[in-house]
């Protein structure tokens, strides 16, 4: 049985589609059509770039993309660069955990409009309460009875006449 670089580089031959055609068309780059063709799967950093690659030129091509994924996946797992990891161990969650999946759940757009509303009304409050505490309160009221003195310092002192308050 023909491997999977062998069968995409005939097909592509049998329905005369140049390297750069294809590349054109799948917006792929042309060295990495020649690489696959060639059953070279280290160009790309993980399985599942392949796998996305074959199945999308598979399917330009009008393979059996089931039959071509499973001679893949076989072809992979021979590999050293592509075998599948080993299963991770089950740990305990963290408060960290917690956090990082609570805080990736979280739209960042209606957060934002709903904190810059929430600090717009608490300016607006803190502004009220601070103007009507001071509208209020009579700055001059712990002041005691006002003694004018002249300029001159002659040691002359009269005293100011009392004011009407409202």
């Amino acid at each position: 049985m023909p491997t999977v670089a062998e069968q995409l580089h005939h097909a592509r031959e049998a329905q005369k589609l140049s390297v750069e055609k294809v590349a054109e068309v799948t917006k792929f780059r042309a060295d990495h059509i020649r690489s696959v063709e060639q059953g070279n799967y280290n160009v790309f950093s993980a399985q599942v770039y392949v796998r996305g690659f074959v199945r999308t030129y598979a399917k330009l091509l009008k393979l059996d993309i089931p039959q071509i994924m499973s001679a893949l996946d076989a072809e992979l797992g021979k590999s050293e660069k592509f075998r599948d990891p080993p299963p991770l161990v089950e740990r305990q969650r963290t408060f960290v955990d917690f956090l990082t999946l609570y805080f990736s759940r979280v739209d960042l757009k209606k957060t934002a409009i709903f904190g810059g509303a929430a600090a717009v009304v608490l300016v607006v409050t803190l502004s009220v309460v601070a103007f009507r505490r001071n509208k209020n309160s009579d700055p001059l009221k712990n002041l005691p009875a006002g003694v004018y003195q002249s300029k001159s310092n002659s040691g002359e002192t009269l005293p100011l006449p009392p004011t009407r308050r409202p």
